[in-house]
Order: structure tokens, then C-alpha cells, then sequence
């Protein structure tokens, strides 16, 4: 799927083009299914370039940021914040507060044992 893609005071090139979808498409190796990639770039008065990236992932959306004097700095800005918000869905089933579900069953039968003595 492509990304759209919209500029805001700039004009879209195909070298942005192609950094962007590189960017989203870096963002797969987490397995994790990106639908509807979404990015605006724009200019600042500040003379800064802002870009703005969401993707709708199963059970929510992820959405960044970033704001740059070089509009490449900023795209890599806004993947490396994309890349830690899926890195942190596709490990969440395996995070350790994850695996606490089972104290409440040994707290149980440490109950159980105590009673027996």
C-alpha cells in the first residue's frame, strides 16, 4: 500500500517521495500491519520544516511528530519515533507486567499450604 503524502507550502518531489515511502516501508521488519500511512510536510515561518506521519495499526494509531531546520532530519526524526511506538506494540504480549497475570495463582496456593500446616 502507498503512503499518502501532502506538502504544505512545498512542493512533493519524487527524492521526498521516495524517503518517506523508504522510511514506512523500514517500519515492517516489526510484522505488525500499517493501513492507511499518512504524511504532511510542511514550512514553518520559523523556517523549520515540520513532519507529521500516523498509520492505523490493529487496536489503535501510531502518530509523530518532528520539527527540523533539514526537512531529512525531520522525516528520520519522525521514523525513529514511529519505529519505537511499534517496536513497544509488537513486544507488548511478552512484556514482563504481560506475564504477572499468573501471581494471583500462586498467591493462592501459598494459601493453601499455609492453611494445611
Amino acid at each position: 500500500m502507498t503512503v499518502e503524502i501532502t506538502g504544505k507550502n512545498l512542493d512533493i518531489t519524487p527524492a521526498i517521495r521516495e524517503r518517506i515511502e523508504l522510511k514506512f516501508n523500514k517500519l515492517e521488519k516489526y510484522q505488525v500491519p500499517l493501513i492507511n500511512k499518512h504524511a504532511v510536510i510542511s514550512t514553518e515561518p520559523s523556517r523549520k520544516f515540520k513532519v507529521e506521519a500516523s498509520a492505523a495499526i490493529p487496536g489503535g494509531n501510531i502518530v509523530a511528530s518532528a520539527e527540523h531546520d533539514d526537512m531529512y532530519g525531520a522525516i528520520t526524526e519522525v521514523y525513529q519515533k514511529l519505529e519505537r511506538q511499534l517496536n513497544k506494540q509488537a513486544h507488548k504480549p511478552s512484556a514482563r507486567r504481560a506475564s504477572h497475570s499468573d501471581k494471583p495463582e500462586l498467591a493462592e496456593v501459598e494459601v493453601e499450604e499455609e492453611a494445611d500446616v
